[in-house]
């Protein structure tokens, strides 16, 4: 009589997914399209105004309503992500970049341009996130640091290269298109993006979900409206009430907004943005230096954009040009960034900081010089030994940042990192850009120039400082 005898089943682990080379080159793709586009109008904007009849509070809509919209719900696009799955979310939110860049160029008026900004700015939202998340949960060791590191210089790269091809794309008036063309480049690309996500993007998700914060969501959203929303538009709108009735709620949301997150972190919940991360201190020394970087960064570009245009007479491609000393730079010097943190660890972004704030020296001083003349002769030092010194800062903060991130958290985490991040870009355009427009009728264009370089230099020191309190190694 034969006996049946039953072979306990093995339980196995699945392998995460992994992100190959053609996944990595899909994701930093979608990585520098929204960058690109908060950069990209800059030098078109005198093009837009004209073109639509717009005045100046309307075109600094034009930039503070996709940069505010982005800001607020990218930390809610990290969690969709982790929630429904972050390929599922990348997709969607690469398709509707698509659409609402197709709705940018075709816009009729004014009005309706901002509105599709700020749609824009919500579909780059949702996918963004998912770019950081995808990287942390299927890549490891140092396949993830050299990941992380492409993303840090595809991010700083894409703020230089924004404003050139912007410049290039207005002049060129691409079958008529003009300013139009800004967005509408957007649209082939995106094809091809979507191509390669649906074949070499591996889909991931967190295996403990939680579900939306929707009062984190909602207060968030009051705390950044509350302070963006007035230091963008108060200028050009000569300061009315809603403006400082609005910057004196800001503390009041931001409280609000803490205890709430708080509260549901002491609960074992997972909160919008989990307090907990904050002990983590790679991620908190890390965005702590992200926010002054940020800041001058973006107000640098907008400010020298206006500068160039406006007072040099400089055309949109010269105007951009002048700045490809910087992206080039900017390029080899952070394709270096590995090998030399592996070397000499995190002050390397020490270094970094001293370099850029010698190369804001020479521009400072080049502008003194040879203004009215200033272009891509006289700018070329100081513009290349600023790139230089921004690659040795952000593409290695950002790595430093998210490598204590578990992978289960992967979602949240890069949506407080970039959320951080966009703030601080959209806060430099507001403060820099506000100091700048409103020296020039007192100082004129080249001192107004000078002293708000001098004000950015300011930051980059403490940039310098922050640096110190780094980890020395990165994991």
């Amino acid at each position: 009589m034969s006996e049946t005898v039953t072979v306990p089943a093995v339980r196995t682990t699945a392998a995460p997914p992994a992100l190959g080379g053609p996944g990595l080159f899909t994701v930093l793709l979608a990585a520098a399209l929204p960058l690109v586009d908060f950069f990209i109008v800059n030098v078109a904007l005198p093009a837009i105004g004209t073109d639509l009849a717009a005045g100046e509070a309307m075109l600094e809509l034009v930039v503070a309503g996709y940069g505010v919209a982005y800001a607020v719900l990218l930390v809610l696009g990290g969690r969709l992500g982790d929630l429904y799955g972050r390929r599922r979310m990348f997709l969607a939110g690469m398709a509707a970049f698509g659409l609402t860049s197709l709705a940018c160029g075709l816009a009729p008026g004014a009005g309706s341009l901002v509105a599709a900004r700020v749609a824009q700015g919500a579909a780059a939202a949702a996918m963004l996130p998912q770019v950081l998340a995808t990287i942390q949960a299927s890549t490891s060791g140092t396949r993830r640091a050299k990941a992380m590191s492409l993303y840090g210089a595809t991010a700083g790269l894409s703020m230089v290269a924004g404003q050139i091809l912007g410049g290039v794309l207005v002049a060129a008036d691409v079958a008529g298109t003009g300013w139009r063309a800004i967005f509408l480049v957007n649209v082939p690309v995106v094809a091809l993006g979507l191509v390669l996500a649906v074949r070499f993007v591996p889909e991931t998700r967190s295996q403990h979900p939680e579900p939306v914060d929707v009062p984190g969501t909602v207060l968030l959203a009051v705390s950044l409206l509350t302070l963006l929303a007035p230091l963008t538009e108060g200028r050009a709108a000569g300061w009315p009430l809603w403006t400082w009735l609005s910057l004196a709620a800001f503390p009041f949301a931001v409280a609000g907004f803490w205890t709430v997150e708080r509260r549901a972190d002491r609960a074992g919940r997972t909160p919008l943005v989990p307090p907990s991360l904050f002990r983590v201190p790679s991620m908190r020394h890390g965005l702590e230096l992200i926010v002054p970087f940020s800041i001058g960064f973006s107000g640098f570009m907008f400010v020298i954009a206006l500068a160039l245009q406006q007072g040099a007479r400089l055309g949109p491609v010269r105007a951009g040009l002048a700045l490809a000393p910087m992206a080039l730079a900017f390029l080899f010097v952070s394709l270096a960034g590995p090998r030399l943190i592996a070397r000499f660890g995190t002050r390397v972004v020490t270094a970094g900081s001293v370099l850029q704030g010698v190369g804001v020296l020479l521009i400072v001083l080049a502008a003194w010089r040879d203004w009215p003349h200033l272009g891509f002769g006289p700018l070329l030092p100081g513009a290349a030994v600023a790139g230089a010194g921004q690659a040795l800062q952000l593409p290695n903060v950002m790595r430093i940042v998210m490598s204590e991130v578990p992978p289960a958290r992967a979602g949240v985490g890069s949506g407080v990192m970039v959320t951080t991040q966009q703030s601080a870009l959209a806060l430099g355009v507001a403060t820099l850009g506000t100091l700048f427009l409103t020296l020039v009728p007192h100082l004129g264009m080249r001192d107004a120039l000078v002293g708000t370089l001098l004000v950015q230099l300011g930051g980059i020191v403490l940039t310098g400082l922050l640096s110190l309190r780094l980890p020395r190694t990165v994991g």
